[in-house]
């Protein structure tokens, strides 16, 4: 298995390093609100001796409808970032990008996010590679595991610095399910693989204008994950989700999420000590 070193963060399964949570809220809704998010998850997963990543995102360019708000917009974010950068200098930083010309957030983040809507646009995916920073690359929801092979062929040429992470498969209308599977063949490319607890609950398109959603089932999901190997898992974390800009319905309750990671961390454990295949 591949290794990607970010920080004295390693993204790989092996039985030297714990998974990797990368968590935040979907949207940069203000500065305040990504320094309490981030420094209030960092603890939790300090707690657990959890590497964790702080993701958010500047713009939300696949919302389910023109009148959805979509973020705080990327001059704003980049100093946003930039004071997280400074702030918590053990937090790496990941944030998506639709346009290539966006890239120019790799300046102030760690990783670069490939939404899953995206993941077969060659130019986005050659123009994030050329960062030379980590590309977490989504697979799409219209997407086999196998397929993710072909993803991997456009860039691991420019940049093999590559995770990819898998956030289920569309099943019918507004539904997604999530084929588990599919981790252990998405690891056959070698590449860490990461399972995103939260997207994969999500109802796109489900509430009509926006998108729906079931939070209960985010740890069942993650919890079956975690079992497989992976080398880390992707959660929406907000304190009041219910009241969030997007996403809400399937991210995780900010006050949930110590007992999860603590779930998450003793499955990884026995998952490492072999009793799991």
């Amino acid at each position: 298995m591949k290794h990607i070193n970010l920080n004295n963060r390693v993204f790989g399964f092996n039985n030297d390093s714990p998974f990797v949570l990368i968590a935040g809220p979907c949207q940069v809704e203000s500065l305040q609100h990504s320094i309490d998010m981030c420094g209030l998850i960092r603890e939790i997963a300090m707690t657990y001796e959890v590497p964790f990543v702080f993701k958010s995102s500047f713009d939300k360019a696949n919302r389910t409808s023109a009148n959805s708000k979509r973020g705080a917009g990327l001059d704003l974010s980049m100093d946003i970032f930039e004071y997280l950068q400074k702030e918590f200098d053990d937090v790496p930083l990941i944030t998506d990008i639709h346009t290539e010309e966006q890239t120019i957030i790799s300046q102030v983040v760690d990783i670069i996010q490939i939404p899953a809507f995206l993941s077969r646009q060659t130019d986005l995916l050659v123009a994030a590679a050329m960062t030379n920073k980590p590309v977490m690359i989504k697979k799409g929801q219209f997407m086999a595991p196998w397929d993710m092979k072909n993803v991997i062929s456009k860039i691991e040429h420019i940049n093999d610095k590559i995770l990819l992470c898998e956030r289920g498969a569309s099943f019918g209308y507004n539904r997604l399910v999530s084929d588990m599977t599919a981790l252990p063949i998405m690891k056959e490319t070698k590449y860490p693989v990461i399972f995103d607890a939260t997207h994969s609950v999500q109802q796109p398109g489900g509430n009509g204008t926006t998108s729906g959603g079931n939070r209960d089932f985010v740890p069942v999901l993650a919890k079956c994950a975690i079992t497989t190997g992976i080398a880390g898992i992707f959660m929406e974390v907000h304190q009041d989700p219910d009241n969030a800009p997007s996403d809400g319905p399937n991210m995780l309750r900010l006050d949930s999420l110590d007992k999860l990671l603590s779930e998450l961390v003793e499955l990884d454990e026995v998952t490492k000590n072999g009793f799991i295949a």
